[in-house]
């Protein structure tokens, strides 16, 4: 287990930083105390610290002398990986081996498990929910302003630009490549290579990303007819969405600078400025429409993707500005030119633009196929998929904010590390994924209903949308599992083209079973083929963990996603009787007894049969820490004792 609670000092940014890093101790708590004092005493944690010989991260060089430390006087015995030190009152302690720079990453890792994660993942799944709280009001104020017709529709196409932007540049594709190669400059920089690696990494980096960006934001601006008619056929009004595309187009760059400042803050285990992002992109849009609705109709929910795409930048722009001035002597490292990395970073950043392209290709051949049917069933499909996946994208926050982790354990040679964080990441993840799933398949017409039924927005919209959201629901498991292994298998910062292969059968069989079920059930049918389509991909890609990626067990974690499985089919069938049987009493008290059922009933059934994901919840340690991402205290309530 990995013990904590190394003097810490203030930086000079406000935020908390190790005096000294903390040792690995190999002996249980009871009784005993490791370097850093897990069982309250205070020991020799604040002068004195154990260099880590672990065997998993292999033999350190460049390590100093030993230095002799003194203690003060404590009681007990404790032992450390490089020596025992017994406390008699005496006021001495053994001499131990001072820290050597390549300590500070396995002590920087270490920092960053259990109550750090907590504390980050709280922040960053604070700021989701109340980012994806403005994304249904966004979605709200469409549906009530301009209903879910032939205008909706328009829209629509166009928004898949931004929806494209935020999965290659924001997501998914910047944030796989990015994060290894900011992990793996950080490691340099710990262990003393010469110069600042990190804004070697950035100047290399960021002119010709961003002048890429530019060439492809003008581009889709100067070929929006072309991509309209591609992308729906049978759109009625292509004039207004090729208006619509052409505005929204500026978010490829804006898109791309906030994934990018977005990867590079997180690589820095700073999450607060990123989390921040969709709060400040929703405000746009939605202030947008509700001011210039009335003259410029849903274009100007296109003009609020615009505004919320610079909004997102200005949110994360100071931030990684005074992360990138903490270093002042910087420049490049001597003998370190572009020529040794190029190939590398182009093959990173091919492998894995391409993996996240056709991941959203779904998109494309969902709304290829919806619009040949009656206006208005490509909103039916956003509106539901919108609200399915508000599960998912809450339960991979998790994911989100280890990715960094793993990256870091992986560039410190600690496969084992990195491992076991997957393997727990997938299983929480697969936990609040599924309670959400039962969650929306049980209560899918009361959602909707309280949702987006006003205005514009019928009782038939509501139905036809309750009905594709409860199947999109059906693939929310394979989509989570998808998200999670896929960031395994780029964390080492090499090339890999499985993902990309995996992804395509995937999207294979969501244009074959589409184009099958269209026909008989029209939108159903389409969402039908989208969870075939990414179910398909994660069995790939779990089956292809290994020498590619992190080596997880693929065992275990088949019993991981087996068992909440189980738990969610029966919480489904509980809550949605419990939630007919209150029917009469309107569409707020149905929900809420139908959710309330489902969750009850999924915990009790989880713990029965051992859920992983709710095992490690405790309630009994509060830790009171500063956040070395923000200027403020909390008091986190969980602590991570599964490691």
């Amino acid at each position: 287990m990995t013990t904590r609670g190394a003097a810490r000092t203030g930086g000079a940014d406000g935020t908390a930083e190790e005096a000294v890093p903390p040792a690995r101790a190999s002996v249980p708590e009871a009784g005993t105390a490791g370097a850093a004092g897990a069982s309250g005493t205070v020991g020799i944690a604040a002068t004195a610290a154990a260099v880590d010989h672990s065997p998993r991260l292999g033999a350190r060089t460049g390590t100093p002398p030993a230095v002799a430390r003194t203690a003060p006087p404590s009681t007990g015995t404790r032992t450390a990986a490089a020596g025992t030190s017994t406390g008699t009152g005496t006021g001495t302690a053994t001499p131990v081996t001072a820290p050597g720079p390549d300590t500070a990453a396995a002590a920087e890792e270490r920092r960053s498990s259990g109550g750090f994660l907590a504390r980050a993942a709280l922040v960053t799944a604070v700021l989701s929910v109340a980012g994806s709280v403005l994304g249904l009001v966004r979605d709200q104020a469409l549906a009530r302003l301009f209903g879910a017709g032939g205008e909706t529709d328009a829209f629509l196409v166009a928004w898949t630009v931004p929806e494209f932007a935020a999965t290659l540049l924001i997501e998914d594709g910047l944030a796989f490549a990015l994060v290894p190669m900011f992990s793996l400059a950080l490691a340099r920089r710990s262990r003393g290579a010469p110069g600042d690696q990190v804004r070697a990494l950035v100047a290399s980096t960021l002119p010709r990303l961003l002048l890429a960006f530019a060439a492809v934001g003008a581009l889709v601006a100067a070929a929006a007819p072309v991509l309209v008619r591609t992308l729906a056929p049978g759109l009625p009004d292509q004039a207004l969405a090729v208006d619509c595309t052409r505005l929204t187009a500026t978010c490829v760059v804006s898109f791309g600078l906030a994934g990018y400042c977005s990867a590079a803050l997180r690589a820095h285990r700073r999450f607060l400025a990123p989390a921040a992002i969709y709060v400040a992109y929703n405000t746009g849009i939605i202030t947008a429409m509700f001011v210039l609705g009335g003259r410029w109709g849903v274009r100007s929910a296109a003009v609020g993707v615009a505004v919320g795409g610079v909004l997102m930048v200005v949110a994360q722009l100071p931030s990684l500005l005074g992360q990138l001035r903490r270093r002042d002597g910087g420049g490049r490292p001597p003998g370190t030119g572009d020529g040794d990395a190029r190939p590398l970073a182009l093959a990173l950043f091919a492998t894995v633009l391409l993996f996240a392209l056709c991941r959203q290709s779904q998109v494309l051949i969902e709304r290829f196929l919806a619009s040949g049917l009656p206006s208005g069933a490509i909103s039916h499909l956003n509106y539901a998929q919108k609200v399915a996946q508000i599960p998912m994208t809450l339960s991979l926050m998790l994911c989100t904010v280890t990715f960094p982790v793993v990256a870091r354990a992986l560039a410190d040679g600690d496969t084992e590390r990195a491992r076991d964080r997957v393997e727990r990441d997938v299983a929480l993840a697969a936990a609040l994924v599924l309670l959400g799933a039962a969650t929306v398949v049980a209560c899918a017409p009361q959602i909707v209903r309280l949702l987006f039924q006003r205005g514009a927005f019928t009782a038939a919209d509501t139905a036809a949308t309750a009905g594709v959201m409860r199947v999109y629901a059906l693939g929310l498991l394979g989509q989570t599992v998808v998200g999670a292994l896929a960031r395994s298998y780029f964390s080492a910062g090499r090339a890999s083209w499985y993902p990309f292969g995996a992804m395509a059968v995937g999207v294979t069989a969501t244009a074959a079973v589409g184009a099958a079920a269209v026909g008989p059930w029209g939108v159903t049918g389409i969402a039908a083929a989208n969870a075939a389509g990414i179910t398909v991909t994660a069995a790939l890609l779990l089956a292809g963990t290994g020498p590619r990626s992190v080596p997880v067990r693929v065992r275990r974690v088949l019993g991981d996603l087996g068992r909440p499985l189980l738990a969610a089919a029966v919480a489904t069938g509980a809550g949605a009787l419990a939630a007919d049987r209150v029917a009469d009493g309107g569409a707020a008290l149905s929900l809420a007894v139908g959710a309330a059922t489902v969750g009850g009933v999924f915990v009790a059934l989880g713990l029965a049969l051992g859920v992983r994901g709710l095992l490690p919840v405790r309630f009994l340690h509060p830790v009171t820490r500063r956040l070395p991402h923000g200027r403020f205290r909390f008091r986190f309530p969980f602590h991570d004792h599964d490691r």
